[in-house]
């Protein structure tokens, strides 16, 4: 279990929150040692982990996942940020207050990803920032936009979507299906979900925040 060199975790709670990093591309195995990379992180406090992702709906991109099996990344490592005093109600009261904010049709890879997500996160629970380096490739994108390459937005954000939809394969398999009963059976067509519901069980997205 890691904590952060620079800075004493905060020892003003009981909970111990802690921060789970993945790898999205192999050649993090190089860049971590540069304090560079690719990295996707989630909030783990109280057994569940919570993450944000991209989707293009305006509803919350935040999602809760086990604990260090995020599906789509290669865990690295886990860093105790600090700990906090909320119970599980208050965690999740908080939680839907940045749904507010953090939508799935809001997501950017350089102004608000996941790591964005975790650092509001990690302040509010603990007091304490997530470590510099896991944003740190976002930052130098955002100042110098040729670092990353523009279709790396999109290409990674299907990998985040809370509805885990199926492969682009059964995406058209699906849609050539539903074209054809369309006109023979309007009804039914009309009652189906227009998202196509995932088969993995590790996430789950957050609950819609209270009016």
């Amino acid at each position: 279990m890691l904590c952060r060199k620079n800075l004493s975790c905060k020892d003003t709670g009981s909970v111990p929150v802690y921060l789970n990093v993945y790898d999205l591309t192999p050649i993090n195995g190089y860049a971590y040692w540069l304090g560079l990379g690719v990295y996707h992180s989630g909030v783990q406090v109280h057994g569940i982990e919570y993450a944000f992702g991209a989707h293009e709906y305006p509803t919350t991109g935040i999602f809760e996942a086990e604990p260090k099996q995020c599906d789509g990344f290669t865990f690295r490592k886990t860093i105790l940020i600090g700990k906090t005093d909320l119970g599980p109600e208050g965690v999740r009261a908080m939680m839907e207050e940045l749904a507010e904010v953090y939508r799935g049709d809001a997501y950017n890879l350089i102004t608000k990803n996941c790591n964005h997500f975790c650092n509001a996160a990690c302040l509010r629970l603990t007091g304490n920032p997530i470590p510099s380096w896991v944003n740190r490739l976002a930052r130098i994108g955002f100042l110098c936009n040729c670092v990353l390459p523009a279709n790396l937005n999109s290409t990674r954000v299907q990998h985040h979507k809370i509805e885990d939809k199926a492969c682009e394969g059964e995406k058209k398999k699906l849609t050539s299906e539903s074209n054809r009963f369309t006109s023979s059976n309007s009804s039914s067509s009309s009652s189906s979900s227009p998202v196509v519901r995932g088969r993995s069980r590790s996430r789950r997205a957050l609950p819609p925040s209270s009016p």
